[in-house]
């Protein structure tokens, strides 16, 4: 029989409306690697999963020929995880490992996420797991330009997968993935026409994210990155991403109290933090990851990778003023 994990990963498949969601869950779904995965969609006639049904165990689920479980949700999020869970453990539905829940098109994924957290039963089952987000090639950049929702759904993303990349115009694309770049230069970025596995887009096993968190950027993005339209008007959303290095250790404690203050006042602000720490006294260095309130458990990791043992902390925001920030993290943090 599958082993359970005893914290289920909750992975989040948002983007913006039309850009792809369902084309990009349904081809996820008919990979044999996810026959352990649940998965919570708005309403099977979006995806057409018809003739994928094998067998329909209520009114709200079926369970598919891959063998993944897929429901409706015309609640509350929170009751339809419970009911899975509570499904789960009397054996009414299998075993499942990971659940993937598709948000609607002009939906803050944090909400989501928050939900686990939130819940007094759910977050002693689950966990926090990848935020996916699909990017439409022909209309990305216009809808980064116009809506809040689209600039915080690809800043909160791990993977970002960029859709209709075959029908839209080259120059447009190279613009957008640029713009992509300059909001959340660290995610794993693809394209719908590639070739991938399915399970490496929703693993976040948290033995692994402290070597991802080092990722090919090098943390290197210190230039705020505010949006402006086409127009050349200052964009609403005035997302920015930069870095705070330090030189010299971190005290743990001391920066557990800066981050957790910070987040209490501005969390919802806060899109995203991830960074590789220099800890006083750890031989080994320590990788952090959150989104908005929400702080993944630390992770030491192996080794450091190169001579250059200096913090690094990336911090993708929302209108927070950056000098204030640093400032706040010298005179407290470093104290």
């Amino acid at each position: 029989m599958l082993e359970v994990p005893a914290f289920t990963p909750v992975n989040l498949l948002t983007g913006f409306l039309g850009s792809g969601k369902t084309t990009l869950l349904k081809r996820l779904l008919e990979d044999p690697a996810l026959a352990d995965t649940a998965v919570l969609i708005n309403e099977f006639g979006e995806i057409g999963l018809d003739h994928h049904l094998v067998e329909r165990i209520d009114e709200t689920m079926v369970l598919l020929q891959s063998g993944c479980l897929c429901c409706t949700v015309r609640g509350e999020l929170v009751e339809a995880i419970r009911d899975l869970h509570s499904k789960r453990e009397r054996g009414i539905v299998p075993p499942f490992r990971r659940l993937v829940i598709e948000s609607t098109g002009l939906a803050d994924p944090f909400p989501v996420l928050s939900t686990i957290k939130a819940d007094p039963v759910l977050r002693h089952h689950f966990r926090p797991g990848n935020v996916i987000t699909t990017v439409d090639a022909v209309n990305g950049l216009r809808e980064l330009e116009t809506y809040i929702e689209s600039n915080r759904q690809v800043a909160i993303a791990d993977r970002l997968v960029v859709t209709k990349s075959d029908i839209a115009v080259e120059e447009e694309v190279t613009l957008l993935i640029d713009r992509l770049r300059r909001i959340n230069p660290d995610a794993l970025l693809l394209s719908s026409g590639d070739t991938f596995d399915a399970k490496d887009i929703l693993n976040s096993d948290t033995a692994t994210r402290g070597s991802a968190l080092q990722s090919a950027s090098g943390f290197f993005c210190e230039e705020p990155a505010d949006l402006v339209t086409s127009d050349g008007i200052g964009h609403q959303a005035a997302i920015a991403s930069f870095v705070i290095i330090v030189e010299e250790a971190i005290d743990w404690t001391a920066f557990g109290v800066w981050l957790t203050m910070l987040l209490n006042r501005h969390g919802e602000r806060v899109l995203r933090v991830k960074g590789i720490l220099n800890i006083a006294g750890e031989e080994r260095p320590v990788a952090i990851h959150g989104v908005q309130h929400l702080v993944h458990t630390p992770v030491h990791m192996e080794a450091w990778q190169t001579t250059d043992r200096r913090s690094r902390i990336v911090f993708i925001v929302d209108g927070l003023d950056l000098e204030l920030l640093r400032r706040s993290f010298r005179a407290f943090a470093l104290a």
